[in-house]
C-alpha cells in the first residue's frame, strides 16, 4: 500500500490546511452518511501540541516559557527538597535540644566545683574567676578521673523531675496558677510564685541529698552501696527522721524551708523578669527591621532571653545560694575535695579530701559568720565556675545557631 504522506513532509511544520486537502478522509464503512462534521474531518499527522515537547509550529512558542497572563497565579514549580515547616522544626528542635544538652550535661562539672567551693569555708583561694577555677577542675580530674566532676548528675534529674511532678500535682488540687495568663491580676501572680515556692518546699529534702552526692569527694565514695535511687532514699530518710543518725550540728528541715521558698521565688521572679524585658528589648529593635527570612530567628531570641534571665538570677541570689548549701550540708559528715589549687592534686600525687564541719544555727548567723570571717568575697566562693558554666552555654548556643544556619542554607539550595 502506497503511503499518502506528502513527500515534504518533515515532521515538524505539516498542517492539514496545506497538505490534506487532496485527500479525502478515510472511509467509516458502511456508516457512510455520518454527519458531515465528520465527512469535512482533515486528516493531521502531527499530535496537539504539548507543553515542553518539540511538536510546535514554525514561530511557536510552548507556554511552559511563555510569561503568565494577568491574574494567573501560575508558578514555577519548587525544587524537590525539604520543605519550610520541617526545616522550621529541625531548626527550633536542634537548638533547644542543645540548650537543653548543654544546660544539665556539659555545664554539671562546673555545678559541681561551683558547689564545693561555697561549702569549703576553710579554703585559701576563692575562685572567683573562671581561670582558677577551670585549672582546679582540670587538677582534680586528672587525679581522680572524668567521674569526679560528673557525681550526682542522676540525682539531680531526679529532683528536677519531683519538683515538676509536685508543682504539677500542686496546681490540679489547689488554684494556684501553674502558668500566668497574658492579663493577670496581682492575686494570679501572688498565687502563681506561692505554688514556685511550695514546689521547693517539696523538692527540699531530695534537694539536700542531690548536694550531698554532688559534692562528696569519689575517694570516700562507696562504689558498691550506691545507687540511682539514693537521692530518693536518703531524701525520705531525712524528711522522717529514720537511718543511721546524723551529728547533733545537722539542721532540722524547718529551718531551711523559709529560706528555700524565698530563694526558689526570688530567682524564678528575677530570671522570668530578665527574660521579658530582653525578649521586648529584641521585639522593640526587630520593628525597625526588615522580617527575618531565617527560621531560627524565631528560636534563637528566646532561648538568648532564658540564658540571660538564668545568669542574672544567679548572679544576685549568689550569696544566699551560699548560705543555703551550707546549712544543708551541716552536720551530715560530707568529705569533699580540697579545692586550693595545689593542694587539689595532693602532695605525691595523692588528691586530698577536708571534712565539712560548720556550726551555724541559722540563715542569720550562717550570713553573719560568713561576712565576718571570710569577708564580703567569702559569699562568693567558687563564682569563676558559675561564669565558666554560662560562658560555655552561651558559647554552645551561638555554635549552634551558625551550624544549624549553615544547614539551613544548604537544605533550602537543594
Amino acid at each position: 500500500m502506497a503511503s499518502r504522506r506528502p513527500d515534504s513532509f518533515d515532521g515538524y511544520g505539516f498542517r492539514s490546511d496545506q497538505y490534506g486537502a487532496g485527500y479525502p478522509p478515510r472511509s467509516s464503512g458502511p456508516a457512510s452518511g455520518i454527519s458531515g462534521e465528520l465527512q469535512q474531518h482533515q486528516w493531521v499527522t502531527s499530535p496537539p501540541d504539548i507543553p515542553g515537547s518539540r511538536n510546535l509550529h514554525p514561530g511557536e512558542r510552548t507556554p511552559l516559557y511563555e510569561e503568565a497572563e494577568p491574574g494567573s497565579r501560575w508558578e514555577a514549580p519548587h525544587a524537590a527538597g525539604v520543605p519550610p515547616e520541617q526545616l522550621n522544626r529541625f531548626a527550633g528542635f536542634g537548638i533547644g535540644l542543645v540548650s537543653l544538652f548543654t544546660e544539665n550535661v556539659l555545664a554539671h562539672p562546673c555545678i559541681v566545683f561551683r558547689r564545693q567551693c561555697q561549702v569549703n569555708y576553710h579554703g585559701r583561694c576563692y575562685h572567683l574567676t573562671p581561670f582558677s577555677a577551670v585549672s582546679v577542675m582540670y587538677a582534680i580530674t586528672k587525679a581522680q578521673g572524668l567521674k569526679a566532676l560528673w557525681k550526682g548528675m542522676g540525682s539531680t534529674f531526679i529532683v528536677h523531675g519531683i519538683a515538676l511532678g509536685a508543682e504539677g500535682v500542686i496546681s490540679e488540687f489547689t488554684p494556684l496558677p501553674r502558668e500566668l495568663p497574658h492579663s493577670w491580676s496581682w492575686k494570679q501572680l501572688a498565687g502563681h510564685l506561692l505554688l514556685k515556692g511550695l514546689t521547693a518546699v517539696v523538692a527540699l529534702p531530695f534537694y539536700c541529698a542531690s548536694l550531698i552526692e554532688t559534692v562528696q569527694s569519689e575517694i570516700v565514695r562507696d562504689e558498691s552501696s550506691s545507687g540511682l535511687l539514693d537521692c530518693v532514699r536518703e531524701g525520705l530518710t531525712r524528711l522522717l527522721g529514720v537511718g543511721a543518725p546524723h551529728s547533733r550540728r545537722l539542721l532540722p528541715l524547718s529551718y531551711l524551708l523559709l529560706p528555700v521558698a524565698a530563694h526558689a521565688i526570688l530567682r524564678y521572679a528575677v530570671a522570668a523578669s530578665v527574660q521579658r524585658a530582653v525578649l521586648w528589648l529584641h521585639q522593640r529593635g526587630g520593628k525597625r527591621r526588615p522580617v527575618p527570612s531565617d527560621p531560627l530567628d524565631a528560636y534563637f531570641p528566646e532561648l538568648a532571653a532564658a540564658w540571660a534571665g538564668s545568669l542574672a538570677a544567679d548572679v544576685l541570689l549568689f550569696p544566699l545560694e551560699t548560705a543555703l548549701h551550707r546549712l544543708s550540708l551541716q552536720g551530715t559528715r560530707t568529705i569533699i575535695d580540697a579545692t586550693d589549687g595545689a593542694e587539689a592534686a595532693g602532695s605525691g600525687g595523692s588528691p586530698l579530701v577536708l571534712p565539712v564541719n560548720t556550726q551555724y544555727d541559722g540563715l542569720a548567723d550562717c550570713l553573719h559568720a560568713i561576712r565576718k570571717k571570710e569577708g564580703a568575697a567569702g559569699f562568693y566562693r567558687g563564682f569563676g565556675a558559675l561564669l565558666a558554666q554560662y560562658s560555655l552555654h552561651g558559647a554552645l548556643l551561638a555554635a549552634a545557631r551558625t551550624l544549624l544556619r549553615v544547614v539551613l542554607l544548604d537544605a533550602k539550595a537543594c
